[in-house]
């Protein structure tokens, strides 16, 4: 099964950012999504950004992962 994580996106250096994922910073690359800010959200995928979306869905996507972790764990 493959996953595509919501990561914010911190810092941008040419098709490569340093974005953050639950308190980790991770290297991705941004050549997919070349459109992307400082701030922007993008789901990761196997260290690639593979497309931007918006907060409120990264939002609450986060918390449906979180949810299932917690639930793995009872």
């Amino acid at each position: 099964m493959c996953l595509a994580i919501p990561a914010k996106v911190i810092k941008i250096d040419e098709l490569n950012a340093q974005v953050e994922l639950g308190g980790l910073i991770r290297q991705a690359s941004i050549m997919l999504v070349p459109d992307i800010n400082i701030g922007d959200y993008v789901l990761l995928h196997a260290g690639f950004a593979i497309q931007k979306i918006d907060e409120q869905e990264a939002t609450e996507t986060l918390s449906l992962l979180s949810q299932l972790t917690i639930d793995d764990n009872q």
